[in-house]
């Protein structure tokens, strides 16, 4: 797809005046199918591309959302293009997924990340029918958080790094973030959902220094965090401005064992680490009707940077 590049460049001016830590315009993977909004002057007044995305049997991503998901992104709108050529571009997004097979199936979303700081277009996601369901939130490097927490960490608390022989732990309190955030309609626990996390952190738990924690009691965990270093973080990488960032995969703390200071502990392990290794920002994911995880992470220091909006199935956009 072909765009004017003063056209990209005014774009990259509205992004960064929402919000400065938002990423310049970049060309997307798409389907192939062009999605531009003209504007009167004959010009752009909207560019996006939609990717079609299945997921693999037995892969963990079938965990955090609908089996078949079609992401629509917005490369690039015109400066004073406002809510009106979003919602023109929703009927182009409409029109395209009417053509594709299988969009009308329950197991299937339609998707777009929309800057958090920009609040003219979110009444025009509502109407069309879309929900905002999860946050990617971000933390700079050196961002403190709560300058004064509540609660000071138990002393009985021990953190320390887990490593390949904790694995029956790790996945067992991964799962139990999985099935938590379930409750909230987009995560959802599938048969081949608890083998997809062992493979995973048994990969993670056999690099030399795996960025996962264990909080213990007594010698028995409590609370897990399981990080994912930069090199293992490249998917996400291009939704923030600085680099290199680090991600936050999966925080778990036993419920008899909140407000002890236990998660703060992990987190600032994951923090002491991410500055150890030169990390610029890190980057996490949480449910929007998690009534636990807003006010948590605010309190760590991560602020919205992007709302995940979804609408199932993917065919019925308004």
């Amino acid at each position: 797809m072909n765009r004017e590049p003063r056209f990209s460049a005014q774009a990259g001016q509205r992004w960064l005046a929402d919000d400065p830590l938002l990423p310049a315009p970049a060309a997307q993977r798409g389907c192939g199918a062009e999605l531009i909004v003209p504007d009167p002057g004959g010009g752009p007044a909207a560019v996006a591309t939609c990717e079609h995305w299945q997921g693999a049997p037995g892969s963990l991503e079938l965990a955090f959302g609908a089996a078949a998901r079609y992401q629509l992104t917005v490369q690039a709108a015109a400066p004073e293009a406002g809510p009106e050529a979003l919602d023109r571009l929703l009927s182009v997004w409409r029109d395209h997924l009417a053509g594709v097979s299988g969009t009308a199936d329950a197991d299937t979303a339609a998707v777009i990340a929309w800057p958090s700081r920009a609040i003219s277009e979110p009444e025009t996601l509502l109407r069309r029918g879309f929900a905002p369901r999860t946050i990617l939130a971000v933390r700079p490097a050196g961002r403190p958080g709560s300058p004064a927490p509540a609660t000071e960490t138990d002393p009985g608390i021990q953190v320390r790094q887990a490593y390949l022989a904790d694995l029956d732990t790790v996945t067992r309190l991964g799962l139990e973030v999985i099935r938590y955030d379930a409750h909230f309609g987009t995560l959802v626990e599938r048969p081949d959902t608890a083998g997809a996390l062992r493979d995973d952190a048994a990969a993670a738990l056999a690099a030399p220094d795996p960025w996962i924690w264990l909080a213990e009691r007594g010698g028995v965990p409590v609370g897990l965090l399981y990080a994912r270093p930069p090199e293992r973080a490249r998917w996400l990488a291009p939704m923030v401005r600085l680099a290199p960032a680090a991600y936050v995969d999966l925080m778990y703390v036993q419920p008899e064992e909140r407000g002890h200071g236990t998660g703060r502990a992990l987190v600032d392990q994951a923090h002491l680490k991410a500055r150890a290794a030169g990390v610029s920002v890190m980057l996490l994911h949480y449910q929007l009707l998690n009534p636990l995880s807003g006010p948590f992470w605010s309190t760590q220091g991560y602020r919205p940077l992007w709302n995940i909006w979804e609408l199932r199935p993917a065919r019925t956009i308004r």
